[in-house]
């Protein structure tokens, strides 16, 4: 029989790799959603909120598409981790 202590230890890594698990899924959903706002944004029009990046104006950087696009570019990083983790894993 186990004890309550090294139970509810078991129970707390249990739930700190259950929230590492769902964070890893979460830096992963990140660079397809700002990819697909920024689609959306391009073909159906700013609006109001390009009126928020009004700093911009005249740049590259200005609007928010570009930022969309920045923002999908920096939350790539998970995603080339998992590719980089699974091209070693195949060459082993």
């Amino acid at each position: 029989m186990t004890s309550p202590v090294s139970a509810a230890a078991g129970a707390s890594r249990d739930g700190v790799m259950a929230a590492r698990h769902l964070a890893r899924w979460l830096a992963l959903a990140a660079t397809p959603t700002f990819a697909v706002m920024a689609v959306l944004t391009a073909v159906l029009g700013g609006g109001s909120a390009d009126m928020l990046c009004g700093a911009g104006q005249g740049s590259l950087l200005g609007g928010m598409v570009p930022m969309y696009l920045l923002m999908s570019a920096f939350h790539s990083v998970t995603w080339l981790r998992l590719i980089a983790e699974r091209r070693g894993g195949a060459r082993r």
